[in-house]
């Protein structure tokens, strides 16, 4: 019998994950970021929530909208019987279990990865958590900021003499769940060649450390942190930090020779700049004649206005950006291209920024993931 390639056997408009059902265990952010991925890309999302303890994250209606966008939720007391008893009826119907409360919770329901994947040998079970399923640290609660402690991740900003200083938004969190959402697509992926199901562990500790993958891999080499420097670049050059115009603060890249050049050009100060080079050609500008270089460009920009100078500059092939705040930003953003919302359905639309990429067909030729309209929430079991 001959074989057909599958992507000869369904039509165009089919979704990346069509057929591919999740029972999905989360809440928050994380394991709802990671499972709005595949419901974008045309899995079915079943959302598991506690009717006596709905999801915290409801309390934030348009974020709750946008991280649950497209998926069924089902409102379950698992310590009832006839909620764990749906339950179970759910989970005969699911490819992908995803979990991320606190380890432990579930598995007092006999929905441990390893009783789940007895039972369903091909199952892909994902657990996000603060510090992965194994370890010392698995069985301690967190946040995002927490984390961020945890990681190092809060001594690598600002300069030395400054306290911890935390992102000001929960990277840690949002890069969890697009690795979970990674790992489980390569997992459904290998699933379909080979028949074989996976568990996956997510710890937001791991997520950190891939955020600040340089400065991990050389405290990894050496066992000490790297220094804190601020707003300057991680290249390092005099010419990689932000610099205050006379309307506002402008972040530079000019971290080669030839961008320092171009840089220096446009302020109309390369007779100072080209000695300070000292000949350099390649590379990234070094340091040894930073102080002076950083002077020189931080009176020349002085003078001039941060949106005239980011033009430019970056006509010159000097990357350089005005210091905008996000509001400032998804409206530029938008007015320019760069961003290109989705509007999500449902009682209130919700305008969401994509997932990150863009793509001709993968979201079956629209502009924006199908999804019906959030539908109503089921009645409770239990």
């Amino acid at each position: 019998m001959s074989h057909v390639p599958p992507w000869q056997a369904l039509p165009a408009q089919t979704t990346a994950l069509h057929g591919v059902v999740v029972l999905d265990f989360s809440h928050v952010i994380a394991g709802p970021f990671a499972t709005f991925y595949l419901a974008a890309l045309g899995a079915r999302v079943i959302k598991v929530e506690n009717p006596h303890r709905e999801d915290s994250m409801r309390s934030k209606p348009r974020g709750f909208a946008a991280f649950n966008h497209g998926k069924e939720v089902v409102r379950l007391d698992l310590a009832s019987a006839e909620g764990l008893a749906r339950a179970w009826e759910l989970f005969a119907e699911a490819d992908v279990v995803v979990d991320n409360m606190r380890p432990g919770v579930l598995d007092r329901f006999g929905f441990s990865a390893a009783a789940l994947r007895a039972k369903k040998p091909g199952l892909i079970h994902c657990a996000i958590s603060g510090y992965g399923r194994q370890g010392e640290w698995a069985g301690r609660p967190t946040y995002d900021h927490v984390v961020q402690a945890a990681a190092g991740m809060t001594l690598l900003a600002g300069r030395p003499e400054d306290g911890p200083i935390k992102v000001g938004f929960p990277a840690v969190d949002g890069i969890s769940g697009i690795l979970a959402a990674l790992a489980l697509i390569a997992a459904i992926r290998r699933r379909d060649l080979t028949g074989l199901g996976e568990s996956i562990d997510v710890s937001m500790f791991a997520a950190a450390m891939q955020l600040m993958y340089p400065m991990a891999v050389e405290a990894l080499a050496t066992g000490a942190a790297p220094p804190r420097v601020g707003n300057v670049g991680y290249s390092g050059s005099p010419g990689a930090e932000t610099f205050a115009c006379r309307d506002g603060l402008l972040a530079l890249g000019a971290n080669t020779p030839q961008q320092m050049m171009a840089l220096a050009r446009v302020l109309k100060v390369e007779a100072e700049v080209g000695p300070l080079l000292q000949g350099q050609v390649k590379g990234f500008v070094g340091a040894e004649q930073g102080a002076a270089l950083r002077q020189l460009i931080s009176g020349a920009l002085a003078q001039e206005s941060a949106s005239a100078m980011e033009g430019a500059l970056n006509a010159a092939q000097v990357p350089a950006a005005r210091v905008r705040d996000l509001g400032q930003a998804v409206q530029e953003g938008e007015a320019n291209g760069l961003l290109r919302p989705w509007t999500l359905d449902g009682a209130e639309a919700v305008r969401v920024p994509g997932l990150g990429f863009h793509a001709e067909t993968l979201f079956a030729g629209r502009n924006a993931p199908y999804a019906p309209s959030q539908p109503a929430v089921a009645p409770a079991a239990g």
